[in-house]
C-alpha cells in the first residue's frame, strides 16, 4: 500500500534557510516535468516524489554537510520520528547515487529536513516493490516509468540544452561557409537559382546589374553563371557532364607502342572523262567502265590492291559535278591524292576544285598526266598550268610529283604506284588494330534483297563480324562482311574497305562509324541524335531577308546565304543559279540549295523556312498557299524579270548597299472569264474580281499557270458601258492592257501599286 504524502507535507519538510518551501513551488516543479497537480492536498507517487526530491537537491546544494546550518530544536513529532543511523546511511546512499560520485550533496537544502519521514517512505517503497515483484509486467511498467522520469530530469535537460546549442552553432558555421555550386557549360537561369538556393528574382537582379537581360527560362553560358554565383557568395565548380556518346564511344588516344604501320588510302580525283576509272581499271586488272552508265562512276568505290608487296587502298571519286560534295568528303579520309589530268585537255574547272579539296584536306598531290599515248598530248602545257595553282613540278624546283602515264597502254603506271608508296612511307602512316573499330561510311544504299548496305573504310581498330556499330543516326549489327573482291571476311583492320549488311537504316555517306559494346545504349544515342537534329532544324534556322543580310554578315552570324531559285524555263534557272553562286566571297558563300522550273509552291516556302533561305523567282509568281505561308513564316521572296536585277540586288545586299526606294503594295486579283474584241480598242478581258480591287492606271501582271506572261499597266477599266476608277471584289469588269493582246480565259490579273519607302 502506498502511504499518502500530499504536496503540502513535502513542501513543509523542505526548507530554504529558515523558510519552508511553498507548496506552489512544488506544484510548479511537477507541472514543469509533466505531472501537474490539482491542489496542494493531492498525494504524490514515488515517481513524482523522486522528481521533486532530485530537483530541490540539485538546485540547493552546499559545499559540505558541515557547512549546512544545524537545527537547535525540533518539534515533538519530528523528535519522536528521528531516523536511525542505519536508515540515515541508507538515505545518504540513495541520494549519492543521483549525483556525481565525487561530489558531496546536502540533501537538506537550505534548512532542516525530517529524515524519519523519508526513511518511512523509502521503506514503504521497498516493501511495495517486493510485493509487486511477482507481477513481471507491473515491475517492468514501473521501471520504465521510473526511467522516463529520470530522462526528463534536470540533469538530462541540461544535456539536451547543450546539444541544442551545439546544433545551432553548427548551423551558423554552415551558413557562414560558402555554398558549393556545380555549373555545366550551359544552364537555365531558374536552374541556377535552384542550385544556389536563391530566389529567381535575386539571380535575375544580379544578371541585370551585369548588363544581361534574361528571364528564368533562358539559358546562360558557364562564364556568366559563374560570375552570378560568385557575386551571390557561392563557390563555383565546373560540372563535368558525361554524355551517352562519351560513355559509349572510345575516343582515347593510342599509345605510340600500340601503333603499327597501315596501308595508305589514296583518292583518285580529276575532271570528268580524264581517265580516273580507266586508271583504276588498269591497276586492278578488272573492267568496271563497261558496266557504268555513260562512262561516269555512279558512286564512290573502294578497292585494295597489292603494289610490290605493299597494300594500297584506292578511293574512286566520281568526276561529275553533281558529286562535288562527295569528292570533298572523299579527300578528307585519304592520305595521298592522285590528280588525273588529260594531256590533251589540260586543267578544267573540276580539276581546280579537286586541287582545292586536296589542299583543304592537307594531303600531298601526285599529278598523273594521262592520255600520253595521244598525238595531241602536251605535258609541258599541263605543267605550266599547274604552276598557276601552286603545284610546281620537281623538275622545275618544286615539290609536286608529275607522272606521265597512259591508262590505255599502261605506260608509267608502275612509276606512279612507286611514287604513291614512297609518299605514304614518308608520312609514316600508323594505326592501332587492337581496339574497337572506327572509320568512315564511303557509300550506302538500300538493296531490295539485303536491306541497307554500306561500304565502310576502317581507319582505327579492327571490325569483326557480329560487332554493333553506330553511324550517324543508323545503328545495327554486322551480319556479314565482304571485301572489294566479293569474298566474305570475318574481320577488317585499318585501311581495309568492306561492304557490310545489318544496319537498321541506310547511313549517310561520309558519316563516322564506331563499333560499340552496348546495343541498347547505342539505340538510345541514335534517338538522341535524331531529336537534336530535328530541334536544330526547327529552332535554329533564323529567317534571312536581304534588308538585314549585311548586318548578319557583319555580326558573323551569316556564313552561308541559302537561296532557292525558281524560274519559268530550265535555261533561266541554271543561269540564275550559276550567276548567284559566283557572288560568294570571303565572308559569305551563296549556296543555291534548290533550283527548279515552275511557280513558287508552298513546299518551296517550307524548305526556305526550315533552311533559312531567300526565294528568288525569275518570271514566276507564288501561288495563293505559298504567299500565305511565306507571310506567316516570314520568308523573303524576290521576283525578277531581268537576271541582272537579281544579281545586282543580292550583291548590293551582301555589300550593305541595298536601299530599295519602292515596295510593292498589292491591290487585288481578277480572273479572266471571257475574251472579246472591240473595233478600235482591241482585245478586252471580261473579268471577275476575286479579291481586293482593280484600279485604273494601276500596275498589273498577267499570270498563266503562275508564270508571268505580261508585266505592264491597266489601260482602261469599265463596268458595262461606263468607265470607272475601280471595281471591288465580287463584281465583273472589262479590262484592257497597254500594248498587249495575248489574253486567254483562265488567266489571272494581279493589280498592284509601287509605293515609295520613307527613309
Amino acid at each position: 500500500m502506498m502511504n499518502k504524502y500530499p504536496v503540502h507535507k513535502v513542501a513543509k519538510d523542505f526548507k530554504k534557510g529558515s523558510k519552508e518551501v511553498p507548496s506552489k513551488e512544488v506544484m510548479d516543479i511537477l507541472a514543469q516535468y509533466g505531472h501537474p497537480q490539482k491542489n496542494h492536498m493531492q498525494p504524490l507517487n514515488d515517481e513524482q516524489l523522486s522528481i521533486v526530491f532530485e530537483y530541490l537537491t540539485q538546485h540547493n546544494q552546499v559545499e559540505s554537510f558541515e557547512a549546512a546550518p544545524k537545527e537547535t530544536s525540533k518539534p515533538a513529532a519530528q523528535k519522536s520520528t528521528q531516523p536511525s543511523k542505519q536508515a540515515h546511511n541508507k538515505q545518504q546512499e540513495t541520494v549519492s547515487s543521483r549525483v556525481p560520485t565525487k561530489k558531496v550533496v546536502d540533501t537538506r537544502g537550505g534548512g532542516s529536513v525530517n529524515l524519519d519521514k523519508y526513511d518511512e517512505r523509502l521503506e514503504s517503497f521497498t516493501d511495495q516493490r517486493q510485493q509487486d515483484r511477482g507481477g513481471k509486467e507491473k515491475f517492468q511498467n514501473r521501471n520504465s516509468q521510473r526511467q522516463k522520469g529520470r530522462q526528463m530530469g534536470p540533469g538530462n535537460k541540461r544535456k539536451q540544452e547543450e546539444a541544442e546549442k551545439l546544433r545551432r552553432l553548427q548551423l551558423e558555421i554552415a551558413k557562414k561557409a560558402p555554398l558549393k555550386v556545380l555549373i555545366p557549360d550551359e544552364i537555365g537561369v531558374g536552374e541556377l537559382a535552384s542550385r544556389m538556393k536563391k530566389t529567381g528574382a535575386e539571380v535575375v537582379k544580379t544578371l541585370m546589374k551585369m548588363g544581361v537581360m534574361a528571364s528564368l527560362s533562358e539559358i546562360i553560358d558557364y562564364d556568366t553563371a559563374a560570375l552570378v554565383a560568385m557575386e551571390l557568395g557561392c563557390k563555383v565548380e565546373k560540372e563535368v557532364v558525361v554524355t551517352i556518346e562519351e560513355k559509349l564511344i572510345d575516343t582515347t588516344e593510342d599509345k605510340e607502342e600500340d601503333l603499327v604501320p597501315r596501308a595508305p588510302v589514296v583518292v583518285v580525283m580529276g575532271h570528268v572523262d580524264h581517265g580516273k576509272t580507266s586508271l583504276l581499271d588498269y591497276i586492278r586488272h578488272a573492267n568496271v567502265v563497261s558496266g557504268e552508265a555513260g562512262g561516269i562512276t555512279q558512286h564512290i568505290g573502294a578497292y585494295q590492291v597489292d603494289v610490290k608487296g605493299s597494300p594500297v587502298t584506292f578511293l574512286d571519286t566520281p568526276g561529275h559535278e553533281a558529286f562535288t560534295a562527295m569528292r570533298a568528303r572523299g579527300a578528307m579520309v585519304t592520305d595521298v591524292a592522285i590528280l588525273v589530268v588529260a594531256a590533251d585537255d589540260g586543267i578544267m574547272p573540276q580539276t581546280v576544285e579537286s586541287i582545292n579539296h586536296a589542299k583543304a584536306a592537307d594531303i600531298p598531290i601526285i599529278v598523273a598526266v594521262n592520255k600520253m599515248d595521244k598525238p595531241t598530248a602536251n605535258p609541258d602545257r599541263i605543267m605550266q598550268q599547274l604552276t598557276e595553282y601552286e603545284l610546281v613540278p620537281e623538275e622545275w624546283g618544286g615539290d609536286t610529283i608529275i607522272c606521265p602515264i597512259s591508262a590505255k597502254t599502261g605506260m608509267g603506271i608502275d612509276n606512279l604506284l612507286d611514287m604513291v608508296v614512297l609518299s605514304a612511307e614518308m608520312r609514316e602512316l600508323k594505326a592501332n588494330p587492337n581496339r574497337s573499330a572506327h572509320g568512315t561510311v564511303i557509300e550506302a544504299r538500300l538493296d531490295k534483297g539485303r536491306g541497307p548496305v554500306a561500304t565502310l573504310l576502317v581507319q582505327k581498330g579492327t571490325l569483326h563480324q557480329g560487332d554493333v556499330i553506330i553511324a550517324g543516326t543508323a545503328v545495327g549489327r554486322v551480319r556479314a562482311m565482304t571485301n572489294d573482291k566479293g569474298v566474305k571476311v570475318t574481320e577488317a583492320g585499318p585501311s581495309v574497305p568492306v561492304e557490310i549488311i545489318g544496319m537498321g537504316e541506310v547511313p549517310n555517306a561520309g558519316d563516322d562509324f564506331h563499333a560499340v559494346d552496348d546495343e541498347r545504349m547505342a539505340r538510345e544515342l541514335v534517338e538522341q541524335r535524331k531529336h537534336e537534329h530535328k530541334m536544330a532544324q526547327n529552332s535554329n534556322t533564323g529567317k534571312v531577308t536581304l534588308e538585314d543580310l549585311f548586318s548578319q554578315i557583319q555580326a558573323g552570324e551569316m556564313k552561308n546565304l541559302n537561296v532557292i531559285v525558281k524560274a519559268d524555263v530550265q535555261g533561266s534557272a541554271e543561269a540564275v543559279k550559276a550567276s548567284l553562286e559566283k557572288l560568294s566571297n570571303e565572308e559569305v558563300r551563296v549556296r543555291v540549295i534548290h533550283c527548279a522550273v515552275g511557280a513558287i509552291s508552298e513546299s518551296d516556302v517550307m524548305l526556305a523556312a526550315t533552311s533559312g533561305a531567300v526565294i528568288v523567282g525569275f518570271n514566276v509568281r507564288p501561288d495563293a498557299n505559298a504567299k500565305e505561308t511565306a507571310a506567316r513564316t516570314k520568308v523573303d521572296m524576290r521576283m525578277y524579270r531581268v537576271i541582272y536585277d537579281a544579281i545586282n540586288e543580292i550583291e548590293a545586299a551582301m555589300k550593305g548597299m541595298l536601299a530599295p526606294k519602292f515596295k510593292e503594295v498589292e491591290l487585288g486579283r481578277a480572273e479572266v472569264r471571257n475574251v472579246f474584241r472591240i473595233t478600235g480598242v482591241g482585245m478586252v478581258a471580261g473579268c471577275y474580281v476575286l479579291d481586293g480591287k482593280m484600279q485604273r492606271n494601276a500596275q498589273m501582271r498577267l499570270l498563266r499557270d503562275n508564270i508571268v506572261i505580261y508585266d505592264g499597266s491597266i489601260a482602261s477599266l469599265q463596268r458595262f458601258k461606263d468607265s470607272v476608277k475601280e471595281v471591288a471584289a465580287g463584281y465583273e469588269c472589262g479590262i484592257t492592257f497597254e500594248k498587249f493582246q495575248d489574253i486567254k480565259e483562265g488567266d489571272i490579273i494581279e493589280a498592284f501599286l509601287m509605293e515609295q519607302i520613307q527613309v
